[in-house]
């Protein structure tokens, strides 16, 4: 639990959220398991009161769900939970490129080919799976901040959560890296030639890919 342990500079039930989300994410908690209050409390020396808090962030965020007993659980992905939010994922997205194609600047766009570029250089370097998946999602959203929709923004930070875990499921599997950055080096050559059109459609086939293996991942987990 050290690695995880807690600073008393941000308020504490600030810092548990980031803790248990990070615990989350590595693992340490499995999809199903219970996560105890009292007993985490007892760990870190504080009352149950900044626990409870960071609990209610994360189960609006979808990375915990209290059951009707009140027991505390880490999110456990479904097949259909994962299939209507990439489906949501799909609309939103190819709608979000296609505007940015459209809109962005060129100082917009050479960003996103950084993104690219630093990407390739950590698959390069053999970089932490972590740091990899980070510039992933990064692509993602300066897609999305170049439409300057604040609404379409805010639809999308909703799934941020989940987004993010199924990206680290999505990562499992050998070349997983390289097969990630070649969909979205096509899906930039369309915005960087403004081909709206194309570009929407060719995230979509990238959403798609990935929804696939993911269902394949989770269906290898259920075996």
């Amino acid at each position: 639990m050290n690695d995880y342990g807690i600073e008393k500079k941000a308020p504490y039930y600030e810092q548990f959220y980031h803790s248990i989300k990070r615990m989350i994410y590595e693992g340490k908690y499995k999809p199903g398991e219970r996560i105890n209050e009292t007993q985490l409390a007892k760990e870190f020396g504080v009352s149950k009161s900044p626990i409870r808090e960071a609990i209610r962030v994360l189960e609006k965020e979808g990375l915990i769900v209290v059951d009707e007993k009140s027991r505390v659980m880490v999110y456990e992905p479904t097949l259909r939970d994962v299939e209507e939010i990439y489906v949501c994922r799909m609309a939103l997205e190819s709608f979000a490129v296609g505007l940015a194609t459209t809109i962005a600047t060129d100082l917009e766009l050479q960003t996103i080919e950084r993104t690219l570029q630093d990407t390739e250089q950590a698959i390069k370097e053999r970089k932490e799976d972590r740091e990899i998946i980070l510039l992933n999602a990064q692509f993602h959203d300066l897609i999305v901040n170049c439409t300057q929709n604040r609404r379409l923004k805010r639809q999308l930070d909703d799934l941020k959560s989940l987004k993010y875990l199924f990206r680290i499921l999505n990562f499992q599997g050998e070349n997983r890296a390289e097969t990630i950055l070649s969909q979205h080096r096509e899906i930039f050559d369309f915005i960087k030639n403004r081909e709206a059109e194309k570009a929407s459609k060719q995230m979509i086939e990238h959403l798609q890919c990935d929804l696939d293996y993911l269902l394949q991942v989770l269906s290898n987990h259920d075996q």
